[in-house]
């Protein structure tokens, strides 16, 4: 059978996926990934891809995925789609009755950057085991969708309390005039926020961890959303508006291309 459709394709273990490979995602999605955009066979923050992949499948599955391995599957995977450009997700699956994780990579075209302001609407729900990323996640849908037909970009995640944790495929990030401020809560870390973190560190910007909540927004001068796309702007939450920090967002931007690169 086919094993690719437009702007689409998918290997499981370096080969091409068969039908009985893609009853695996279909049917048994107990598993892990991470996505990724790779430009002229590189991969920005890719050694905190790997690691997330390796902690992930340790903790789910009880054995490890080689970050050399995963660097020859997706090269292999890209050599196969034929791009040097793409966007690129690898999972980690258990198969039923299988005594060995499989490895899913699946390359579609790359996704430009998309640096137009938000508008997020806070909702009452807060992921669980967040620190590990995994695909269908019903309430994450539900709730972007919800927002979505509500007149907003996305969703805004909260705990009780109106503490916030993240966006619903998004890190948010917060600007007091001082200092980058991350919400102190259970979420992921995703990799462009952590090499925003990371990279704040080494230029001596000020980044820190605390407690937000919805109540407490007005504290902050500018706030944004990132992920495995880059870093965007966030120009209101809720009935809250928010002025775009040109400067801040300038600062972000540096630091993120100024992040090292690893080849696959």
């Amino acid at each position: 059978m086919t094993t690719s459709v437009p702007d689409l394709y998918v290997e499981f273990d370096g080969h091409p996926a068969t039908g009985d490979d893609l009853r695996i995602p279909a049917f048994a999605g107990y598993g892990h990934f991470t996505a990724m955009q790779v430009r002229d066979r590189t991969v920005r923050g890719l050694a905190l891809h790997l690691d997330r992949l390796d902690s992930a499948n340790q903790e789910l599955f009880g054995s490890p995925l080689d970050g050399e391995r995963v660097r020859e599957l997706v090269g292999h995977a890209l050599d196969g789609a034929r791009r040097h450009d793409a966007s690129v997700r690898v999972h980690g699956f258990m198969p039923p009755g299988s005594p060995a994780p499989v490895t899913m990579v699946t390359v579609r075209e790359p996704a430009p950057a998309d640096h137009t302001p938000r508008s997020l609407m806070s909702v009452p729900f807060a992921r669980s085991v967040p620190h590990i990323k995994r695909s269908g996640e019903f309430c994450q849908i539900y709730y972007g969708e919800q927002a979505r037909r509500a007149g907003f970009d996305d969703a805004l995640l909260t705990s009780p309390g109106g503490m916030v944790t993240e966006g619903s495929i998004t890190n948010i990030g917060f600007w007091d005039g001082t200092s980058v401020v991350w919400p102190d809560a259970p979420a992921l870390t995703g990799i462009t926020m952590a090499l925003l973190e990371s990279g704040l560190a080494r230029m001596d910007r000020p980044s820190e961890r605390r407690g937000v909540t919805l109540e407490g927004l007005g504290a902050y001068r500018a706030a944004f959303v990132t992920n495995s796309q880059g870093i965007a702007p966030v120009h209101r939450i809720d009935d809250m508006t928010f002025t775009v920090d040109e400067d801040l967002m300038k600062t972000l931007g540096q630091v993120y291309e100024g992040a090292p690169r690893g080849a696959v």
